[in-house]
């Protein structure tokens, strides 16, 4: 009698946690864009549901239209999303503004400390983190090493702009289909926006001089755009003017492209012989400079973070801790490799032999660590960022002005048009918002 008594009382504390998880596990809707680490991290999101009981909805979106959707939704409280995927530029912007959870409180397995001093100081305010990096990246070459023999030219690790438009044209090849390039020349600030930001910085040009003087109308921005437009024009790929990341992508892995200058996360997809075609023919070097100091490369971290106001605040720092952890990053490579974990955010990573086996890491690191976000220009800047300017102003007044180059990129205007409406433009909300 005792004996089945105690057994009843047991299995009614069992049922009762059992109840209780239930009762404790939310549904998160999670907005990303659709670039391929984030499609692999919802394809293992069952190991998170697993380990916690929380179920994800995702909302996965282009780029340009995830920037819109997030950013109109947390200054408009209208609470669509547990988590956003964001980056450095408004991070600490709104991290300021009170608008996301701190994320000061992670548990100490997680090891907060761990993660690359880059990534940390771009994803914090007053020293506080406010987004935790899903991963992060510079920018880099990836090139044909057999369209590069053949070519007769061998890849500097560091090589000069000047070297990169004499390779694009000689391994241009149009009855193959070749194109010796391939950039970013879609319209979005964080999109051409951003490349074309990251290239004028190696010309010497800057967005702003220090009394907030827009700089458009300068010889630096003219070659910058000049020199981009005429190298494209022999070596790119028709359309150029619409290609943004996943298109420059696409074209590498069909074997289309001699070169793509591009995020470093890339390296990944172009070699994966599942996806790439020239998957065993690609060498990576840092991004061009022009002998002024100052290299073409930018520094971001796609990171997640908790919109203020979020009734599931903390199944949210559960999936952030599950998805940007050690733990995270070993699943994968468990599952599909060393070389598709995402890189870029912790220190760990790269002291990690397995992956300093992998044959981009190394340049991948170093491309990151020669980006300074406080001295991104060779004239002195009032602003903080490499490939934008970090005040609240900026996505808007980049948006605009991508929306100008590549009109220009496209044929529809010319360089310098684009440049006197970019000067205008600029000037004219600067002065609105208060800086002139």
């Amino acid at each position: 009698m005792k004996t089945n008594l105690k057994s009843k009382i047991a299995l009614g504390v069992v049922a009762g946690l059992a109840m209780s998880a239930v009762a404790s596990a939310e549904e998160l809707t999670i907005a990303t864009v659709n670039n391929g680490d984030m499609i692999r991290m919802q394809g293992l999101t069952d190991d998170f549901t697993a380990k916690t009981g929380h179920t994800v909805e995702w909302v996965t979106l282009e780029e340009n239209v995830l920037r819109q959707r997030v950013t109109t939704d947390i200054t408009t409280k209208g609470g669509a999303f547990d988590i956003m995927t964001i980056g450095m530029y408004e991070t600490p912007i709104w991290g300021s503004n009170g608008w996301l959870v701190p994320l000061d409180d992670l548990s100490e397995e997680y090891n907060a400390a761990d993660i690359l001093p880059a990534m940390a100081g771009g994803l914090s305010h007053d020293g506080t983190l406010f987004a935790a990096p899903f991963y992060g990246e510079s920018s880099m070459i990836m090139y044909r090493t057999d369209l590069m023999e053949a070519a007769g030219m061998e890849m500097p690790d560091a090589p000069s702009w000047s070297f990169i438009a004499k390779a694009a044209r000689a391994m241009t090849d149009r009855d193959a289909e070749i194109n010796g390039i391939c950039l970013r020349g879609k319209a979005g600030w964080g999109e051409g926006g951003a490349f074309i930001t990251a290239m004028s910085n190696s010309f010497g040009a800057r967005w702003f001089d220090e009394e907030w003087n827009a700089q458009f109308d300068t010889r630096e921005w003219s070659d910058t755009l000049n020199f981009f437009v005429n190298m494209m024009t022999d070596a790119g790929p028709a359309g150029y003017a619409t290609n943004g990341f996943n298109e420059n992508l696409s074209l590498f892995q069909q074997g289309k492209c001699g070169m793509w200058i591009d995020a470093t996360v890339a390296a990944s997809f172009v070699t994966n012989p599942d996806d790439s075609t020239v998957a065993d023919k690609v060498g990576f070097a840092l991004a061009p400079d022009n002998g002024l100091g100052v290299r073409s490369n930018w520094l971001w971290a796609w990171a997640l973070a908790i919109p203020a106001g979020t009734q599931k605040e903390a199944a949210a720092k559960e999936f952030i801790e599950w998805a940007t952890s050690t733990g995270y990053i070993d699943l994968v490579a468990e599952k599909e490799g060393w070389a598709n974990v995402p890189p870029g955010a912790r220190t760990s990573l790269y002291e990690n032999p397995d992956y300093q086996a992998v044959p981009f890491a190394q340049m991948t690191l170093d491309s990151i660590l020669s980006a300074d976000p406080n001295n991104s220009t060779v004239d002195p800047s009032p602003y903080v960022g490499v490939q934008f300017a970090a005040i609240p102003e900026f996505a808007g007044i980049a948006t605009e002005v991508s929306q100008e180059f590549s009109a220009a990129y496209a044929g529809q205007q010319t360089v310098a048009e684009a440049l006197e409406k970019a000067q205008a433009l600029t000037n004219d909300a600067m002065e609105a918002a208060g800086y002139r």
